[in-house]
Formats: C-alpha cells, structure tokens, sequence
C-alpha cells in the first residue's frame, strides 16, 4: 500500500523522498474533449501533480439530483491524469472559493432562512454529508493507498478566512476517514496567525497560501507548525479578472525566480493556476469589498497556459526551473490548438425577450417578489411583473437591497437601469385615475459573492422587495430565466432592435473546427451560445474582456447556430469570429 508521509522538513512517498510540484486544473472550467491536452502540458512542464477542486453547485444545481457527466465527469479527469503517470491533489470543500457563484456552495442552501454554512449546523451537516458521499464514491478507490494517484485531500477551504469553529472541522476530517478517504489530509489558509489559528486542525498538514514573500509566508507557516514541511498550496502566478477593472499581469521572470527559490529551499508548491480556463455560462462568481464586483467570463488568470490553453512566456520559464530540480526534461511533445478567424457573422434573425417568454419559461405568481433561489433559478435572469391599478403621482421606483442589475420597462417601454454599486437611474411613476401601469423589473444575477463577510448575504432577484415610494408593491408574475434551453425559442426573420432580444445566425464551416474568439462590435451586454453551449457573459463598457473563448469541439463542419442575447442595445446585427483573444 502506498502512502505519502512528512517529517518535519520533507514528504515521502513509500518511504522515498517526495517533492511536490504542482499546478491547479478545474475539470469544470475546460471542456472535456481538452483535458488530456491541458493535462500533458502539465506534465511536459515538468510538473508531478495535478490539483483540481469539485464544485457542489454543478454537481448538485438541484438538491439531490446529482451529476457527474460531461465537464463533470471527475473520474474520467482524475483517471486521464493517471494515465498520464500524475499524481493528483482533490479539494473537494465543500467551499471551494475559486472566484465560483457562491465559492461552489448550491444556492438553493440559501432556501433554508435558518441554515448556518461551514459550521456545526446539524441541517448544514446533513446536506454537506450527502453531497460528500457522492464525491467519496469516486475519490475512494483512487487514493495511493488503493492504488491510485489521489496523493493528498483537503479539509475545507481557507476556512480560517471566514471562521474558526474547530468543533466542525475536527468532525469534517473525522468523516472524511469514516468515508475511506484514508490518504493524507490537509488544510490551506492565508499564513497569518489569526487564519491559521481559525482553519487548522491539529495533528493535519496545514498549508499556505500566497503570491510573494515566500521566505516571509513559509516563516509564518513554519513557526506555527515546526513538526512539519512546507507546502504553498496556492501560489498565485497571475490573478482573476473583474468586470470595471484592468486585466492582470505579472512578468515571467518574477514567477520563476521565486517559484526556484521555494524549490532550492526543499519546499512543496502548487500553482494556483497552471491554465484558469473559462466560467463559461453564468458560473462566475464576484467579491464584494468597498464595492461589487463580479468576475469577467475568462478566467485566463495570466496562467502558463492561456485560457485557449496555449503555451505562454511563463510555461518555458517554469518548465526551466522544474528542470533544475528534477532533471532534464523530454523534450516538448505539445501544441497549441488550431485557431481560426470565421470572420463577420450576420444574425439575420430575432424574437424579442417579451415575446419569448412562454418558450423559454413558465409563470409563477406569487403576492410577494420570490427570490431567485426560491424559483429554483440557480442562474441567469428573472422577469418579475406587477400592476399598479389605481392613481398614483409622481413616485420614485425603489429597489432595495439591489441584486444586481435591473432592467426597468413601464408599460414595456424602457425606462432605466438600476446596478448594484453603480448606475442607478432614477425611475418615477405616474397612473393616472382610471388607468393602470405594467411594472416589468428583469434582474440579472451577475455572480454570488464567493468569499468574505458578505457570502451569507447572496439571494439573488428582489429579496427586499420593490416600492413606490413608502409603499411595497404586491402582486407579482414572475418569469425564471435560467437560460439552460433556448432550443424553443421562435425566431422570425430580421434582426430587432428592442431589447432585450434573442438573436440567431449561422456560422458556416468547411474542414475540422478550429479554437476561435468571438468579438461583438457595438454589442453592449449580454451572452453568447453556441450550438446549445453557452460561451458566458460579455460586457464591453465595462471591460476588460472583449472577446469570448468559443473551443474547437464546440463547433462542427457544416452550420453552427450562434444564438446572442443582448440586454442594453447593439449597433450592427453582426459579430465576429476572430483568431486572437482580447481579454485586455
């Protein structure tokens, strides 16, 4: 039976000493057909390890309704990298932060008004435990000690950068071992004394992570648990991405010199990411400090690899590094994908969103606004609808607590925006007497916050309802939008320009499908799909990301349906195809 154990300054693996290098991959933010790809620049980088985190609310969108197919087949991923003669390191949270909607929590937890996350809360515990059986049942049998790959599991995830209740973590570790997770377990928190103080477990491996300052970090890390090795089990390479904010980047050289310096010194590192990947569809989640402030569709994370998985600057100053410790290399056997520029796309077809609604949906009425969580809308929008039937002078539309974007129409025509922290127009009603008014509020749920303070506060829709003036309104249709299936959508022919509005035309290829990056010129916001896939969000006033990631097997020889929903208004019913991104 293999196992991987640590003295105080190394790991062993059979005995024999064992230096983790290795570099993150999330399964679920890759289509499948690349993974094998992803996984062998992994290894030709000279890496030993794979890392990935498992994302609950995938796994799991509807309680109790479990899926592992697809970009969530976890097995097959964890198999491939096996194939492949890697070792792999699962964090399966159930937190897993990863700039995911809600850090990988399901948001139909927030339908429970009484539940506590991430602590002793005996109906946190049950739900947690179910989802954890299922995520087990795959882990098991691909642990070292059965002989598998599965070198290391995670407790949790920087649990002490939200709280410190030991009680529960004491109880996570101890049904993970009940469970058969019998490989070597651990924890991963900011070094600081009051994070490590709140998220360790004693007699587990803690570990640290951080971006710079290692020799700083390890100190902290290492005076906490003298008995020990060091492992970084995120070092930031790069950084996420955010709507209203510039892309980020970090030089190569910066990386490697302190990515040697950690090797020369006998530690342990895992990159946080080897290649970020896309939150394709409405998976992206978003922080909240002073401001709001949801994350863009690439995760490229200034990576080794781009988000199309090519090999970037840094890939060859890391692999050089990896050589020094473990030896020369094989030479690289790996390449980038093929791109190509489909060049414009003409969507010569449209319905309107108001007309659309009985094929996308079904009403719900309700006195009160529900909200999104409790119409089962775990993503995307939702309609809500009143009428105000008697006189009213002059009242301001208030919405608060604002979530997150508003789209606000009178009587179906236009008449503001509201955005959380941001644009908030001033919308006033009149009904004259005898006459009444359609109120038409379509909220975007741009991502829930995925870590900090404010995560307890994350239902989506209008969980504070709406008013006029002192008065809340009452009596609402209510319209769920989670945009899953727009294959009954009825397009006629023309492009219109009342938004929101459903746009379709066709991409025409010859020969095998490329990689490819969609650019929408005079688009304001919205998304893409294609092919019944949903590429994710574009936002081009508020940057950086221009362009969206369309993968190779997405597309196939022959007409491909490009479907574009755009919400604020577009100049020209036309998009590009384009072989370069432009993420900023």
């Amino acid at each position: 039976m293999s196992q991987l154990t640590y003295d105080k300054d190394r790991f062993y693996l059979d005995g024999e000493p064992f230096q983790i290098r290795s570099g993150s991959i999330h399964y679920f933010r890759h289509v499948p057909e690349y993974w094998l790809d992803r996984l062998k620049k992994l290894r030709a980088a000279g890496f030993n390890t794979v890392e990935t985190y498992t994302c609950w609310n995938l796994h799991e969108r509807k309680e109790g309704e479990f899926n592992f197919s697809g970009m969530l087949d976890l097995a097959k991923f964890l198999d491939l990298a096996a194939e492949l003669g890697l070792y792999a390191i699962v964090r399966p949270g159930p937190y897993i932060c990863a700039e995911w909607d809600f850090g990988g929590l399901p948001s139909w937890l927030l339908n429970y008004p009484n539940m506590r996350v991430r602590c002793m809360d005996p109906l946190f515990l049950e739900k947690e435990k179910r989802y954890l059986d299922q995520i087990f049942a795959i882990l098991r049998p691909r642990q070292i000690t059965q002989g598998g790959n599965i070198l290391m599991v995670q407790v949790e995830n920087e649990y002490g950068s939200f709280g410190n209740d030991h009680v529960y973590l004491a109880h996570l570790a101890e049904y993970y071992r009940a469970c058969g997770i019998d490989t070597l377990l651990f924890t991963s928190d900011g070094a600081g004394d009051w994070m490590l103080g709140g998220g360790t477990i004693p007699g587990t491996l803690a570990a640290a992570n951080f971006g710079r300052r290692w020799q700083e970090e390890f100190g902290v890390l290492k005076e906490f648990r003298p008995e020990q090795p060091c492992m970084c089990a995120e070092y930031w390479e790069g950084w996420f991405d955010s709507w209203y904010q510039p892309h980020h980047r970090r030089e190569p050289d910066d990386v490697a010199e302190l990515y040697d310096g950690m090797l020369g010194a006998g530690h342990n590192v895992n990159f946080y990411m080897f290649t970020g990947g896309t939150n394709f569809g409405f998976h992206n989640g978003a922080n909240y400090y002073e401001k709001y402030y949801p994350q863009t569709t690439s995760y490229d994370y200034d990576a080794m690899l781009t988000e199309a998985g090519d090999l970037a600057p840094r890939f060859f100053a890391i692999r050089a590094v990896n050589e020094k410790y473990a030896g020369k290399l094989p030479p690289i056997d790996v390449d980038n994908s093929k791109k190509a520029a489909y060049g414009e796309i003409a969507l010569t077809q449209s319905v309107r969103l108001a007309d659309a609604l009985d094929q996308i949906s079904a009403p719900v009425h309700c006195a009160y606004p529900m909200t999104m969580e409790e119409l089962g809308a775990d993503f995307g929008f939702v309609l809500y609808e009143t009428v105000v039937d008697y006189a009213v002078e002059d009242r301001p539309l208030e919405i608060e607590p604002l979530r997150d974007r508003v789209h606000i129409f009178i009587d179906g025509k236009f008449a503001g925006i509201k955005e959380r922290d941001r644009r908030n127009d001033e919308v006033r009603v009149t009904v004259l007497p005898g006459n009444s008014v359609k109120i038409s509020l379509l909220v975007e749920n741009l991502g829930r916050v995925n870590y900090g303070v404010t995560m307890s506060d994350n239902r989506k829709g209008l969980p504070g309802g709406a008013r006029l003036g002192q008065q809340y309104l009452f009596g609402w249709t209510m319209y769920p939008l989670t945009m899953d299936d727009l294959s009954k959508l009825r397009f006629t022919d023309g492009a219109q320009a009342d938004c929101p509005v459903f746009l379709r035309g066709e991409l025409e290829i010859s020969g095998e499908p490329a990689d490819t990056f969609i650019r929408l010129p005079g688009f304001t916001k919205g998304f893409v799909v294609v092919n019944g896939f949903n590429l994710g969000r574009y936002w081009n006033p508020a940057g950086p990301q221009k362009t969206l990631y369309l993968p190779a097997p997405i597309l196939r020889e022959g007409k491909n349906e490009i479907i574009v929903f755009e919400s604020d208004g577009y100049e020209t019913p036309a998009i590009l195809s384009e072989a370069l991104p432009d993420i900023g």
